[in-house]
């Protein structure tokens, strides 16, 4: 059962990161810092993209909208890092 919740740690973590590499290289296309028409920069946001968007679309579902600020990441980030504290807690 240990090695289990190891290996969803590790999974949840990896998505954690994964996350603000998505949030971070959106940030770099906003400000015209990365070019995202470049091949490998295209196919890095694909990637990303198809892995956060199905959830993130979900959370904005239920986030009353505030503008131009879009606090679905930060709302994903905190409810990974919460089931990542409730195994943490469970192994112990």
């Amino acid at each position: 059962m240990y090695a289990v919740i190891i290996l969803i740690d590790q999974i949840i973590n990896i998505y954690i990161w994964t996350l603000l590499a998505y949030i971070m290289s959106s940030w770099l296309i906003a400000f015209k810092i990365i070019n995202p028409w470049q091949p490998a920069v295209r196919m890095i946001i694909n990637v990303l993209a198809r892995l956060h968007e199905p959830i993130l679309r979900q959370v904005r579902r239920y986030l009353p909208d505030i503008g131009g600020i879009d606090l679905s990441p930060i709302v994903l980030f905190l409810a990974a890092q919460f089931i990542r504290n409730l195994l943490i807690n469970s192994l112990a």
